[in-house]
């Protein structure tokens, strides 16, 4: 039984509405340890023959039969196995990959092998002394002659160890003496127990040959005989083949992404720039949210809850559900009135150590010599209150004080507000009577200390007993209008809140409780609205770096058509193609990512070191979950703009991207 053949190969084209046949019912018998030369006119049908036998055209009627075994329904990944295993090319324009060392172009058929990195290196490494050129390993193709660079085309045919060698025009574009050496280790190659197949129209090369078949017109019309066929090795190792690994794709697009480094360095910058703003904003919004975190935990005590009144008398889900609610009877303050029976339920809940009643008005006005200054919050002192937020004066509040909010102290005293201390001012605000008509009053106080807000806002207040004995003087309504409830467990104060906001006479909710986590939580989700609004915007410039990326690959794609057509043959599937474009633009996303860090760091830092000196804190703050989700938008962002350039590359058909000039 032959090792290989061929039984009524038949091929045709289709041109246009005319049917063109190349391959008229092609039998052929070939077998180990044979050199045989296919020669014929252009046109004939040699390298369609050449491409069937290959496992590269599956398209033809007839059968190919491997030792005993058809090929003929082969799918493709048994095709892609029959090239790697079995196939080995000796091209006639030697295509060898440009971005490649020698030792490496030897290495890309071994790589699809079960050898070790070790063995692979030392067998290409032999096989270049082999073939003279053990000394060339590290040069690239363009360092090389056209004899060299056949030899190294020789040494990757044989790398994977394959049976069959199909050489076409091997000698086509060397001088004479190169053609003798190039045939005489064709020769040594017979000898060694393979079939070689060399397709050509040169009778120099046929003469080498143990055996020579003339294709004319598509048919065989001559097929001699011209020395007996090598004998072969009855037992030998073979290399047992396998498909790509993934860290060979990555370390290939490595390879080739180092070849073309300045441009895409280019990409890989714009890319980063993208990234790096997106990651600075998202900093500047943790950072402004720890911050005003930090100044309102400064300045408000956590245990506090403050309770006021629900007017609607439906739940409130947040506080700014809260504040639309209020919004409704701003000016009817009798319905926000906190009566004693509410602040005992408020008492009888487990966890609560104290209740204090207190006051609380949008808006007043502070007078001082002849300077009005306008509030937008007056209340009563209450435990919810931190002492520490008291920078000047008495920290404690005795009948008929104030204490005032340096912004205001400012603006009586410019020079000196600490001088404030001591001063009498009239404090005026609205109210309403009993009855419920509006009323203003009017009261001189003391300032006892002055305290700084900051970022939370002017911090105005009196004691509880104060106001309410200012509110009776003025025939002013004098219930409470809030409540501040100190939690003695930490822990509990939401579930304290929670259990407030429960709080029901005749069926209606009756209280709503406001915790620091309520404040933070609103505060921050404005400014995590805001972060994400000009990340968003930033973000746009992602879009661009995509379309980088996509260009950049679909010119990579028609840059390197010739060697996917190399490694279609070598056998690498469409799945290793797609893999070698999608590897090589998800490095370009990860260098992106690294780039983005390195000047968001850098950024944050200057940033940091100016605005210290302003607010003295560190107002862009990069977390880790900003890093991760860097990395993950960059290997996004590359592996979606690589997948329609990937999937042109891997549907390419490997004979046409042979031909490509």
């Amino acid at each position: 039984m032959s090792y290989l053949e061929l039984k009524n190969v038949e091929k045709k084209y289709q041109l246009e509405k005319a049917e063109f046949q190349v391959l008229k019912g092609i039998d052929l018998s070939l077998n180990r340890g044979e050199f045989v030369s296919i020669l014929g006119e252009s046109g004939a049908g040699k390298s369609t023959l050449m491409n069937i036998i290959a496992g590269l055209d599956h398209d033809y009627t007839g059968d190919v039969i491997l030792d005993g075994v058809s090929t003929k329904d082969f799918n493709e990944k048994q095709m892609d196995g029959y090239r790697r295993q079995t196939i080995g090319f000796i091209f006639q324009s030697f295509n060898l990959i440009n971005h490649l060392t020698v030792l490496d172009n030897v290495l890309i058929s071994l790589e699809m092998t079960t050898l070790s990195h070790e063995e692979r290196q030392k067998r290409a490494l032999a096989l270049l002394k082999q073939v003279g050129l053990e000394d060339h390993a590290k040069k690239h193709p363009n360092q090389l002659s056209g004899g060299q660079k056949q030899r190294v085309a020789i040494a990757r045919a044989l790398s994977s160890d394959p049976d069959i060698i199909i050489a076409d025009e091997p000698t086509g574009a060397l001088d004479a003496k190169t053609t003798l050496e190039i045939l005489d280790i064709m020769q040594e190659i017979a000898e060694a127990g393979k079939l070689v197949i060399a397709v050509t129209h040169s009778q120099e090369v046929a003469k080498f040959g143990t055996r020579t078949v003339h294709i004319s017109d598509g048919k065989i019309d001559e097929d001699i005989i011209q020395k007996a066929s090598y004998p072969v090795p009855e037992k030998r190792e073979v290399l047992v083949s396998k498909p790509l690994s993934r860290f060979s794709s990555y370390k290939n697009a490595y390879k080739h992404l180092m070849h073309n480094f300045w441009r895409n360095f280019l990409i890989m910058l714009g890319t980063g720039i993208g990234i790096f703003a997106v990651l600075v904003f998202l900093g500047l919004g943790n950072g402004i949210n720890r911050f005003i975190q930090a100044q309102i935990n400064s300045l408000i005590n956590p245990h506090s809850v403050t309770v006021v009144k629900n007017p609607k008398g439906t739940k409130i889900g947040s506080s700014q559900d809260y504040q639309e609610a209020v919004a409704e009877f701003q000016n009817d303050p009798s319905k926000m009135v906190i009566d004693d029976s509410l602040i005992q339920k408020i008492k009888a809940i487990k966890g609560v150590n104290q209740v204090e009643p207190g006051y609380q008005f949008s808006s007043f006005i502070l007078s001082y010599d002849g300077q009005n200054v306008n509030g937008q919050s007056f209340q009563t002192w209450t435990r919810a209150f931190k002492e520490n937020s008291i920078k000047a004066g008495s920290k404690t509040l005795g009948d008929n004080e104030i204490i005032i909010d340096k912004t205001q102290a400012l603006k009586f005293n410019p020079d000196d507000y600490k001088a404030m201390i001591g001063q009498t001012v009239t404090l005026t605000l609205n109210s309403i009577t009993a009855e419920g008509l509006p009323t203003q009053i009017k009261a001189d106080l003391k300032i006892s200390g002055i305290a700084d807000g900051g970022q939370t806002g002017a911090i105005t207040v009196t004691n509880f007993d104060t106001m309410q004995s200012i509110l009776k003087n003025n025939q002013a309504l004098s219930q409470a209008n809030y409540v501040s409830v100190n939690v003695e467990n930490l822990d509990n104060v939401e579930n304290v809140a929670k259990k407030i906001n429960e709080i029901k006479v005749d069926g209606q909710y009756q209280l709503y409780g406001i915790t620091v986590g309520n404040i933070l939580d609103t505060v921050n989700q404005y400014v995590e609205v805001a972060a994400i609004a000009l990340a968003a915007i930033a973000g746009i410039s992602l879009v661009v770096s995509a379309l980088m990326i996509i260009v950049s690959m679909y010119m990579s794609v028609s840059e390197r058509t010739k060697e996917i057509g190399v490694l279609r043959a070598l056998g690498e599937g469409k799945a290793d193609i797609r893999r070698l474009f999608t590897s090589e633009s998800l490095l370009i996303g990860a260098f992106s990512a690294v780039i983005a860090l390195a000047l968001a760091y850098a950024a944050s830092f200057l940033l940091n070191k100016v605005l210290y000196s302003i607010v003295k804190f560190n107002l862009v703050q990069i977390t880790v979950n900003n890093v991760i989700f860097a990395c993950i938008i960059a290997l996004v962002i590359a592996f979606l703009a690589a997948l329609l350039p990937a999937r042109r590359a891997a549907k390419m058909d490997p004979i046409k991207s042979l031909s490509v000039e």
